[in-house]
């Protein structure tokens, strides 16, 4: 029964209370390490804070710094049937497109029938599909049902789908279907011809086209998109498309027709997108500063008056440390120092306050878009580039030096653990003898009382004698 206390029935002193006082007192070096322990814990939060903003910064900024990422452009359509959008490869400029037709898929509706027709065995006839190249897709249904017949065209994967629709009903009432056939790509490579019969029957011209049957249609014909460009000149240029989007009609440039724009001729005026610059430079400015500002938040001494009226100082959780300083001094001077020709990055509205800070005057970057675009992208690109190499520096997965501080706290929180469980383990084994301890004080106490009890009984039963009888 080692380390059970039953609380001083021998001695009556309460000895759990007199063990947990001495325990208290035996655990401060723990309580002493558990502190610690927090302490770095909130060290690696912190620290994984700084890790992310300036992980977020160097995308930003990677971003920002690719080559051609500032070559931005807008453009706009005279005509609301006509869209346009230009990519970084672009030109500023303005260009006329007459769109003369637009693309169109084709379909193909069969003649009303009751069920898929049976070959000269009685067995579902074949049904061969051929597009625009000569290639045959031969599709041999399980039954004569035009479900059937719909899942297997489907399932080949030729040159058009099918679908099942309702057309009325034959003399007797049954219900009769069409099958409708559509191209699986629009514009003129998406043209097929649909046969009933096999393959080698559609080669040796004897297989039916289903087309040519009566109550059967073309809806609507395979056809490319078509525009001109510089019409009624020498220069004049035809464009076609399988779809409404004509793809770099001009380098970087795509002009999209709507179904109601044939016949409209629209200009497209292409510009430089001094808006998107400028957004991007502000969302560097605002990522850096959100960084810096962290850091400067965790770095700052507080100082607090006390009943007495004295002062105290405390540091934050980056207060001395100058693994952490230096990430902002590297940010600040990426963004801060003038360009390798020379500039300093006021001119395109960056510049610093007393506090570190930085502030962005959009109207000052886009005056220098407009005065000088290719060297104010240059630029802006060069201060990006710095600040993506500072931001990675800090926060690379392996050898960023934020990315190493944090590994560097996580090895001593792993540490901490294991000596505070360690001490966990003294201080069991410590209570343990204690109370075993107590309890041997207070079993020896307790064979005392009754020892003393016994003596005190066998010292009132003695006789007593007086002087007067010793006499007679």
């Amino acid at each position: 029964m080692t380390g059970v206390s039953i609380n001083g029935l021998g001695s009556g002193l309460d000895i759990t209370s007199i063990i947990n006082s001495l325990m208290q007192v035996e655990a401060l070096p723990q309580q002493q390490l558990q502190q610690t322990q927090a302490n770095d814990q909130s060290m690696i939060s912190a620290l994984q804070a700084v890790n992310g903003k300036a992980s977020s910064l160097a995308t930003l900024a990677d971003k920002m710094a690719f080559p051609g990422a500032l070559n931005l452009f807008t453009a706009s359509s005279s005509s609301t049937a006509v869209t346009a959008t230009a990519g970084t490869t672009a030109t500023a400029g303005t260009f006329s497109v007459q769109i003369n037709q637009t693309a169109q898929t084709q379909v193909d509706v069969t003649a009303p029938m009751s069920g898929w027709p049976t070959d000269s065995t009685g067995a579902p006839s074949a049904l061969t599909l051929v597009d625009s190249t000569g290639k045959q897709t031969q599709i041999t249904p399980a039954s004569t049902s035009l479900d059937d017949v719909v899942s297997a065209v489907n399932a080949a994967g030729g040159p058009a789908t099918a679908m099942k629709v309702a057309a009325g009903t034959d003399a007797s009432g049954n219900p009769l279907y069409r099958l409708q056939l559509t191209a699986a790509q629009s514009g003129a490579t998406g043209a097929f011809k649909v046969y009933q019969g096999s393959s080698s029957a559609v080669t040796a011209g004897t297989a039916t086209d289903l087309m040519s049957q009566s109550g059967a249609a073309v809806v609507t014909a395979a056809q490319d998109a078509s525009a001109t460009l510089y019409a009624g000149t020498a220069a004049q240029q035809t464009i076609t498309s399988s779809s409404n989007t004509f793809k770099n009609l001009f380098p970087g440039v795509d002009v999209t027709a709507t179904s109601a724009a044939a016949g409209t001729t629209a200009t497209i005026t292409v510009a430089s997108d001094n808006a998107g610059i400028t957004k991007q430079a502000s969302d560097l400015v605002s990522s850096i500063n959100d960084l810096l500002g962290n850091i400067a938040d965790n770095t700052k001494v507080t100082t607090t008056i006390n009943a007495t009226s004295g002062s105290s100082a405390a540091g934050g959780l980056f207060t001395g440390d100058s693994a952490v300083r230096g990430v902002a001094d590297a940010i600040t001077d990426a963004l801060y120092m003038p360009t390798s020709n020379g500039h300093s990055p006021s001119e395109f509205g960056i510049s610093i306050q007393q506090d570190g800070s930085f502030v962005f005057d959009s109207t000052k970057l886009q005056a220098a878009l407009t005065a000088d675009p290719a060297g104010t992208q240059s630029a802006l690109q060069e201060i990006a580039s710095r600040v993506s190499t500072a931001a990675k520096n800090a926060s690379d997965p392996v050898t960023g030096s934020i990315t190493s501080l944090i590994s560097g706290q996580q090895a001593d929180v792993a540490d901490l653990a294991n000596q505070i469980s360690d001490w966990g383990t003294r201080l069991a084994d410590r209570k343990a003898t204690l109370t075993a301890l107590y309890n041997a004080m207070d079993t020896s106490m307790g064979t005392l009382k009754s020892q003393q009890s016994w003596l005190t009984s066998q010292i009132a039963g003695l006789p007593t004698y007086s002087s007067s009888s010793s006499k007679g």
